[in-house]
């Protein structure tokens, strides 16, 4: 949740219970009692939909309204709100959200209603048509008279379905926009409501994920499953009022939790690639005398001209001709102006461009091509397609900062080159390592059992070819193979020659 976002809402004196104490089932029934009976439940379901509150996000480092430290908490308290440990709108999902991403592309999830306002089922990657937000989206703008939707990489401005600065962009409609975040008096919105409904009737599961079931009316939508026979769980570190008629409580991290079920289900978590898009504008007229060009360049958010570029700090601006001088721009709106003789040969204009705060690498680099001469035509590439390509290259290298095009537009007057880019600015895995260091839990007996047996099997993989080759010289010299095996990754050698005399003793006991 944005620590703004409380001081946007109307006063509201009863906010209900806040500062309840947390409990933590013991680790023996957490895994081999309840995180089984979960996963049982789960794999028999047919109709499997998931409520999720703010406790999904903690984690993320987004603050909770009722817990120990929460907003309300803390307001009640009359204490300070805590500081952010990073910007709202570069928070990335949680462990969980990517988990019901990977049950819904199984098959298992059949929908996902949410009452955060975070935006994070949609960026970690749960279909909009499989997901009801009962409270809005922080990043969600929305023309209400034809109903088109823009989800935005900077968080809205105002709350209460007001109106916002932008305009629709479908077709003739020119409508101005809303955001979709309800206020305390707003009633929820029956697009929303319905799906939510309709779904919670037809589940023979409804697992509830990190909320304290206390907001009505969407409080009550879970229990809608009972009429059917179907059941409900609550994964919660609080009690909550629906407790009773839960078939199963469970007291534990909600990233914990599902970890130990992903486990059991054999179900891989998948990394979480973030894309972001700018748009370079280069815009060129010819001088009254025809000897000189005067160009702007100019790098703007997609979602509005006049908007900022959230994720880009600055840009350095050379030149792949060194007679021409470089430059810095710190400040929005990013744009540079030059004048250039008009029969100079093409050059690349070359961008660095520093990322802020929450990014996972410093920069990236974009070669923009300039020919005063050459004309060129419009360009426009499947956006999934683009987007599949740079999360498998960033996945694969570790790192982020890849870019591509997606779109090119030519206008004639003024002579003008609008290209849309697509910009990896964060990667972020799942794995068992991972999730321990940050603090999100730590590994079940089965995930621990597994890496226990990887690492024998791998041990032994690199044993043998150690061992076979520990006096090579030149191009076959053990390093090599290894540099290999690890698919680039250079590793000191002296940590593999104790492995193979481990080996060997192994060998030799056995």
């Amino acid at each position: 949740m944005s620590l703004g976002y409380a001081e946007k809402l109307s006063y509201i004196e009863d906010v209900g219970n806040v500062g309840m104490t947390e409990i933590h089932d013991p680790p023996h029934i957490l895994q081999e009692k309840k995180i089984e009976r979960l996963t049982k439940m789960i794999r028999k379901s047919k109709h499997l939909v998931v409520f999720t509150g703010a406790g999904i996000s903690t984690s993320c480092g987004i603050p909770d309204f009722r817990g120990p430290t929460g907003i309300w908490t803390l307001q009640r308290g009359g204490n300070a709100l805590p500081e952010a440990t990073l910007p709202f709108h570069r928070a990335m999902p949680s462990r969980t959200h990517m988990a019901l991403v990977e049950l819904e592309r199984a098959g298992i999830l059949k929908f996902v209603i949410s009452q955060n306002i975070d935006g994070l089922h949609l960026r970690s990657g749960i279909p909009r048509e499989k997901l009801s937000e009962l409270h809005g989206n922080s990043f969600m703008e929305k023309c209400t008279s034809c109903g088109s939707e823009y989800f935005r990489d900077f968080e809205v401005e105002s709350v209460g379905l007001k109106e916002t600065p932008r305009r629709c962009s479908n077709g003739d409609c020119d409508v101005r926009l809303k955001d979709t975040v309800l206020d305390w008096e707003d009633a929820l919105p029956f697009e929303e409501m319905n799906p939510a409904e309709v779904h919670c009737d037809r589940a023979d599961v409804v697992l509830c994920l990190g909320t304290s079931l206390q907001i009505t009316p969407a409080c009550n939508l879970p229990l809608r499953c009972l009429r059917g026979g179907g059941k409900f769980v609550i994964v919660n570190l609080q009690k909550t009022p629906k407790d009773k008629k839960a078939s199963l409580v469970i007291h534990g991290f909600v990233d914990k939790v599902i970890a130990g079920v992903m486990d059991l289900l054999n179900l891989r978590i998948r990394p979480f690639v973030r894309i972001d898009l700018l748009q370079t504008i280069f815009t060129q007229a010819l001088s009254l005398d025809q000897r000189y060009v005067n160009w702007t360049l100019r790098i703007a958010s997609v979602h509005d001209k006049r908007a900022l570029v959230p994720f880009i700090k600055s840009i350095e601006v050379s030149f792949s001709d060194h007679t021409m001088k470089e430059a810095v721009l710190d400040k929005y709106p990013f744009q540079l102006k030059r004048r250039t003789v008009w029969k100079i040969d093409p050059f690349d204009v070359i961008l660095k461009v520093n990322f802020s705060e929450g990014c996972g690498c410093a920069c990236s680099r974009i070669n923009i091509p300039i020919d005063f001469h050459a004309s060129k035509d419009d360009l426009t590439r499947d956006r999934d397609h683009v987007f599949g390509k740079l999360k498998s290259k960033a996945i694969k290298s570790s790192s982020c900062g890849q870019s591509s095009v997606i779109e090119r537009k030519m206008l004639t007057s003024p002579k003008t080159e609008v290209v849309i880019r697509a910009v990896v600015t964060n990667v972020r895995w799942y794995d068992e390592i991972t999730v321990k260091t940050s603090g999100a839990g730590s590994l079940s007996k089965c995930a621990l059992k597994r890496r226990k047996e990887g690492l024998c099997c791998v041990t032994r993989n690199l044993g043998l070819l150690i061992g076979s080759n520990l006096e090579r010289k030149g191009p076959n010299r053990p390093e090599t193979y290894i540099y290999k095996l690890l698919d680039g990754k250079r590793i000191d050698l002296s940590w593999f020659r104790m492995v193979w005399v481990w080996f060997r003793t192994c060998s030799v006991l056995t």
